[in-house]
């Protein structure tokens, strides 16, 4: 013990103070790790301080310090008249703001805009919240019937008949134009001296087929005509319509054992449907019409926008899917369509649908502008979405179908079930790249007499009450900051959704 006792050391005196460690959190270590931590940081932060200088600073200069705030027309905006260097023109944006929303909708109806927007956003902000229950109620909502109300809303007018009208009405133009298609095979089959005979027989089966489908649909036409015949053939023809809906989904659902469901719903959906039609009026003209070529702003912006990115969902699915089909003609189709819309310039689309898509319609059948470039855009986005599906779906192992597969799973639910949600997944960041690009693409309506909000801009211009120096860059400048939050909030939007669906791969 002894000798332990004597090799032990005890300090007698303190031990130097050492530096302090540096600083790696709050904004000092946010500077001294992240932007002056290497001599290339800190010559690439002195770069970027010195753009946002020229950049940012004399933006905030332009659009808040030197900005006129008040006025009433151009004098207000001139810098004799200010005393100043005039920045932004806000009074032309207050001036032209019903201009840039609404376009030349009639002032007194502008209130159908409005309410279309507040129920579109009091449908759409329960599906972007993901806690919220009863989504496939909300979708249905959102996605079926919202559509429909709006178009009502916007356009005006009111119904004349319902399904079986509607029903006998496409049926009896098709029977008709199966046989004016088979008059005009034979007709030109008198012509010609080779095959003509082959085309006059051709022709006049053509012409037999649309006489049989015609006996076919009789009594649907009969049914039709009756109904019209009554004193109120709107009501008549819904209450058959939902009669015949109603029945058929009961007996297809299993009848009295488990079909009552689907009769309730069906009821259900009917009467909302009839609560429509009464509060609207549409049995009775519906509200005032307003033609689609007085839309404009951002009214056509978020039409066109809004409808592209919707349908060309479904459109982009089926072609992707298509794409990869073991079936020569579904693929070679797909293919063909995919690479022919991709080929061409979204211009060349909207010249298309606007002017040579009524020339490929029956006659006596007229498509409205606005829905021509609606469907023009919905094919057009369709095309890139399909590609970019596509590449969702090659990411899947084949392991997923084969398990599927083993389990007895059709191909319809192991793709709807299991592959088609993993491959949206792994797509968001594409999908919605896709999306903003549509968003922004949007102007280009203007070239087809359609004025959206960059459209509605320019007509702005010409006004020579608020003709200034600074008009332009205002007017451009306040666009820009509609779109870039648009744009802003589809971004930070697709990513919260990235990032919740691919919570398991974090470590």
């Amino acid at each position: 013990m002894s000798d332990v006792a004597a090799s032990s050391f005890v300090r007698q005196q303190l031990v130097p103070e050492r530096p302090a460690p540096i600083k790696t959190t709050g904004m000092v270590g946010f500077l001294r790790t992240r932007l002056l931590n290497t001599p290339t940081n800190i010559l690439l932060t002195i770069v970027s301080i010195l753009l946002l200088w020229v950049t940012v600073i004399p933006a905030v200069k332009f659009l808040l310090v030197d900005a006129v705030w008040r006025g009433t027309d151009r004098n207000a905006c001139l810098a004799e008249n200010a005393g100043h260097v005039v920045g932004a023109c806000w009074p032309y944006v207050q001036a032209k703001f019903a201009q840039f929303v609404y376009g030349f909708y009639p002032e007194p109806e502008r209130w159908r805009v409005d309410l279309t927007f507040v129920l579109a956003a009091l449908l759409l902000l329960p599906l972007l919240i993901p806690r919220l229950p009863a989504k496939s109620l909300n979708a249905g909502l959102f996605f079926i019937a919202f559509p429909i109300l709006a178009y009502f809303l916007l356009h005006g007018g009111g119904l004349a008949g319902f399904g079986i009208s509607w029903t006998a009405g496409l049926l009896s133009g098709f029977a008709d134009s199966i046989g004016n298609a088979g008059r005009n095979v034979a007709s030109s089959g008198e012509t010609l001296a080779v095959i003509g005979s082959l085309l006059v027989w051709f022709g006049k089966l053509v012409v037999l087929f649309g006489i049989a489908v015609s006996y076919v649909i009789w009594p649907l036409i009969w049914l039709r005509d009756q109904i019209q015949a009554s004193g109120r053939p709107l009501w008549t023809d819904f209450a058959v319509t939902a009669s015949v809906v109603s029945i058929l989904l009961f007996v297809l659902n299993g009848s009295f054992r488990t079909g009552w469901r689907s009769l309730i719903v069906s009821l259900a959906v009917f009467a909302g449907i009839g609560v429509v039609i009464a509060v609207m009026g549409l049995d009775r003209g519906g509200l005032p019409i307003v033609d689609t070529r007085v839309w404009g702003g951002l009214l056509i912006t978020l039409v066109v926008s809004v409808t592209g990115i919707v349908a060309s969902m479904p459109v982009g699915i089926a072609l992707a899917l298509g794409r990869r089909s073991t079936i020569p003609l579904i693929r070679i189709f797909s293919v063909t369509f995919i690479e022919l819309w991709r080929g061409v310039p979204l211009i060349t689309v909207l010249f298309f649908a606007t002017y040579m898509l009524p020339l490929f319609v029956p006659a006596g059948f007229t498509i409205d502008g606005l829905m021509r470039v609606l469907i023009g855009v919905a094919l057009f986005a369709g095309a890139y979405n399909a590609e970019v599906i596509r590449g969702g779906l090659m990411a899947i192992p084949r392991g997923q179908g084969e398990a599927a597969s083993a389990l007895g799973l059709s191909w319809g639910k192991t793709t709807a079930l299991i592959v088609m949600p993993q491959a949206l997944r792994h797509v968001i960041p594409g999908l919605v790249n896709s999306f903003i690009g549509l968003f922004k693409d949007t102007s280009l309506v203007s070239i087809v007499a359609i004025f959206d909000l960059l459209g509605q801009l320019r007509a702005s211009f010409a006004d020579p009450v608020w003709a200034t120096p600074t008009t332009l860059f205002t007017g451009f400048a306040f666009t820009g900051l509609i779109y870039f939050t648009f744009c802003f909030a589809m971004s930070r939007y697709s990513l919260f959704v990235e990032h919740r669906l691919n919570a398991h791969r974090k470590n």
